[in-house]
């Protein structure tokens, strides 16, 4: 009886185990004492790299301590004051352009200036600071640099925009580009973009 009893009790574990096993089970011997075995946890990867050594992402994004979306554009920063540039702060996941343009020039759009090679992530400039380590081209007055808001006289308020493209990392941009072309060119292969406007009048 005792036998039988044994004999059934191992028929059950054997059962067990059996229904058990697709579901992952493990340490079911034919004692009770088989090998166990731990699932391998397969690595994330992002863009062909391992989690760990991916570059942080975030939001583009680019802002000015100076003023706020859609407000006045101070004097200092315009041909009435210094004409430098606005202190600016900006995050851009990977590589990004700058371009500052007039949209309301009674010619067509101004462009005020064009700076390349921003480095993927966040950064900030101080007032008159060009972003470090990047490339400034040809504004549409042909100057290498900051032009400051200066719109004729009697044609009211203008906008200026700080449009922030996100470039691919490996976009070379064309040579001997400046003003709205360049502004075409990198607004054309931008992926993304952000955009800080500020008012001036004239």
């Amino acid at each position: 009886m005792e036998a039988t009893l044994v004999d059934t009790s191992r028929r059950i574990g054997t059962i067990i185990c059996a229904l058990a096993l697709p579901a992952g089970a493990v340490g079911c011997g034919g004692h009770g004492h088989g090998p166990t075995t731990t699932p391998s946890t397969p690595k994330v990867t992002t863009l062909g790299r391992t989690a760990q050594n991916a570059p942080a992402g975030g939001p583009l994004t680019i802002t000015s301590p100076a003023f706020t979306d859609g407000a006045p554009i101070p004097a200092r920063y315009t041909c009435k004051g210094e004409g430098i540039a606005p202190p600016l702060a900006w995050s851009a996941p990977t590589g990004a352009a700058l371009v500052v343009d007039d949209p309301d020039a009674p010619a067509g759009p101004y462009v005020h200036w064009v700076v390349t090679g921003i480095a993927p992530g966040s950064g900030s400039t101080s007032a008159g600071q060009t972003p470090p380590g990047t490339t400034t081209l040809p504004n549409t007055a042909g100057q290498a640099g900051y032009q400051g808001p200066c719109p004729p006289a009697g044609t009211g308020t203008h906008h200026y925009r700080f449009t922030l493209y996100q470039l691919p990392n490996d976009y070379q941009l064309p040579g001997g580009l400046a003003g709205a072309q360049a502004a075409q060119t990198i607004a054309g292969a931008a992926t993304a973009q952000a955009q800080l406007t500020g008012t001036f009048g004239g």
